[in-house]
């Protein structure tokens, strides 16, 4: 599944997933996609790994749970609002 995504998209693959899945199949599935950030990028079976949840019952658990462990660079700018444009 080598592929790079942009994180708000990151629902396609996590929706290509049977559930329930645990984590450890979840990000063994999710191998080789690349996470593209606004500063950088990460590898989702990386971030999935880092969850703290064992089985996510859907694609939306898992999004949430990404939330959670995504790094400083996944948002732009630290402290810096687009809602204000």
């Amino acid at each position: 599944m080598a592929r790079e995504i942009q994180f708000r998209n990151v629902s396609t693959v996590l929706e290509e997933l049977e559930y329930p899945v645990d984590r450890s199949a979840a990000a063994e599935a999710c191998s080789g996609v690349t996470l593209l950030l606004a500063d950088g990028e990460v590898e989702l079976a990386g971030l999935i790994s880092e969850t703290d949840i064992q089985r996510f019952g859907s694609a939306g658990d898992v999004e949430s749970a990404l939330h959670n462990v995504l790094p400083r660079e996944a948002v732009g700018q630290p402290y810096q609002s687009d809602g204000d444009a």
